[in-house]
């Protein structure tokens, strides 16, 4: 069953979407950039207040894929005791030898996220490398919110693909990317893991912005109204 992530970057919002019954809760600061980080003190915090009520992942942040700063900023959120750790691969860098660092801290039974984004034209060639590694899961998401939401930025058969490598590599694959209500049910039929939101939860769909409850349950009721026990394949919790 495909399930659903809710970005949030307060302890109030955590509480907000926890209330809405949310599959897993993603801590990350919008104003930040794509994948902005929060504050390691302040996830340690949200993490104390779910006390295990909801998976929780987070992002370290817009960082360039060079293996000493990403590897110390996901050891450092690993201290959080979040679920889950979010790494955006970024344009350029050394994907190779982040990677490589990266699975010293899978080892230690760390579950890493790689984040691609679809409006760079990712190679989804890496799945396999990422599962070598000892990655948890993959996603798929955009780097420049301007676009628009995934579906405008990669053809839906290109989506079907990455969701179909992720799979056959037996990790957990999300999807995400301002996404909205509508885009759920094309989404919804390639069977991922969960589908990413921030901006349609928040009022006049400003990332940026605050919350709305009402869009939080819109969005939960639009993913389970998609759920059918013959699409049952598993789920990122």
């Amino acid at each position: 069953m495909t399930a659903m992530l809710a970005s949030v970057n307060s302890v109030a919002e955590a509480l907000l979407v926890l209330d809405a019954q949310v599959d897993i809760i993603d801590l990350k600061q919008p104003a930040l950039g794509a994948l902005g980080a929060l504050e390691n003190n302040l996830v340690t915090q949200i993490v104390a207040e779910i006390a295990g009520r909801c998976p929780v992942s987070a992002t370290i942040g817009d960082l360039p894929m060079q293996p000493e700063p990403v590897f110390n900023a996901v050891t450092a959120m690993a201290a959080t005791g979040v679920d889950y750790i979010k790494i955006g691969f970024f344009p350029g860098g050394d994907w190779l030898a982040t990677v490589a660092k990266l699975a010293r801290l899978t080892q230690q039974n760390h579950a890493l996220i790689a984040v691609l984004f679809a409006d760079t034209k990712p190679d989804f060639g890496v799945i396999q490398t990422l599962k070598e590694a000892g990655f948890t899961g993959v996603m798929l998401d955009t780097m420049d919110k301007s676009k628009g939401s995934l579906i405008r930025v990669m053809a839906k058969t290109d989506i079907g693909l990455f969701v179909r490598q992720a799979r056959d590599a037996q990790l957990l694959c999300g999807l995400a990317g301002s996404l909205k209500l509508e885009d759920i049910a094309g989404l919804a039929d390639w069977q991922p893991d969960y589908l990413g939101f921030r901006g349609a939860l928040c009022l006049q769909h400003d990332r940026t912005g605050t919350l709305d409850r009402l869009s939080v349950v819109r969005i939960k009721q639009a993913i389970a109204a998609c759920a059918s026990p013959k699409k049952v394949k598993g789920n990122f919790a």
